[in-house]
């Protein structure tokens, strides 16, 4: 991809995605069928162990190299009272991930995951979407391509998530650009806003929304309008990993929110995403729903930085593990049922 692609060219892409490989999923079936277990033993493992292969595009699934890429960016909304911290945090995560200080850190190491941290100019925070677009045409086609670079380098699978001040308010924002509803209907503590914080977060969202109203019926618009840099570049990391037969797991609400972009731009966009976790966040359930979407753990998480995400892949990693490694009934001389 090339940068400052144009959203035309994002759409082009949103209706050339592939669908999942049917062989894949025939062979998945036919050796889930002899392995030596009793049929739906292992539940949803082997439902995972299926969605990998059929997304891959390759039998047998394999899971040698993830990647957790966590994006960064900083929202210009902060200056209404939205968040709990400073800006100057976000900055301070991204140290704290690059030295190995992070949940996410200890969350990679113990399931041998890869880690890139994406910076996404965190010293020019987007504009305020309560007084203006967050960023113009080109510099959201821009991240989102930028985002897709997230898997250069090869990988089997991709968790994404991401770390930006404000940026609960930003998530609420889209999701009630994409599907409706007033801001107290999307809105949540975050990092820890007291009740009067809460009430600014869902002001904020209303005013957003009433500001951009006209424009919201183009779910890239809403991206660009009420997003932010870290959400544009996981939208796009979501569909260059489709582009590339790289299965995704999606973490937290803000991660989802980015996601959701491209469900209401076409809703088979996220069929080859599990999604991590339900978080914390009150909305995060009421967004999985309107997607469709189960998550794999529900462990009233809400820390973001793709810490879910990178935790679910262990689960993954486990599902493929049983599929390629367990004997079969004749291998392991176990008598089948008749």
């Amino acid at each position: 991809m090339t940068t400052g692609l144009p959203f035309d060219d994002l759409r082009q892409l949103l209706s050339e995605m592939p669908g999942p490989d049917a062989q894949a999923i025939a062979q998945t079936r036919a050796r889930d069928a002899i392995l030596t277990k009793p049929p739906g033993a292992l539940g949803e493992l082997e439902k995972i162990a299926e969605h990998i292969a059929a997304w891959q595009h390759h039998y047998p699934p394999r899971v040698d190299r993830t990647v957790v890429a966590v994006f960064a960016g900083n929202h210009g909304v902060v200056a209404q009272g939205v968040a709990a911290y400073p800006q100057a945090v976000t900055a301070q995560m991204v140290a704290n991930f690059q030295s190995g200080g992070a949940a996410v850190n200890q969350i990679c190491k113990a399931f041998d995951l890869g880690l890139k941290v994406f910076e996404l100019a965190l010293e020019q925070p987007t504009k305020d979407i309560t007084v203006e677009a967050a960023l113009n045409e080109k510099d959201c086609a821009a991240t989102m391509a930028y985002g897709m670079e997230a898997i250069a380098g090869g990988c089997d699978l991709l968790c994404i998530g991401e770390m930006g001040i404000g940026n609960t308010t930003i998530a609420a924002s889209i999701a009630a650009g994409l599907f409706g509803g007033k801001g107290q209907d999307w809105v949540g503590p975050g990092t820890g806003v007291d009740a009067e914080g809460l009430q600014r977060k869902a002001a904020a969202v209303d005013k957003a929304i009433a500001l951009h109203h006209a424009h919201l019926a183009d779910p890239l618009e809403v991206l660009r309008r009420l997003g932010g840099r870290e959400l544009a570049a996981m939208a796009g990391a979501i569909l260059g990993a489709r582009m590339q037969n790289v299965p995704v797991i999606v973490d937290g609400y803000v991660a989802t929110a980015a996601a959701a972009v491209l469900y209401k731009a076409n809703a088979s966009a996220l069929d080859h995403c599990l999604f991590g976790h339900c978080s914390a966040e009150p909305a995060h359930k009421r967004l999985l729903e309107m997607l469709g979407k189960k998550p794999l753990l529900d462990l009233g998480m809400r820390l973001g930085e793709a810490s879910g995400a990178a935790l679910a892949a262990g689960i993954v990693k486990a599902a493929v593990a049983c599929h390629n490694g367990m004997a079969t009934f004749e291998g392991a001389g176990v008598s089948n049922k008749d």
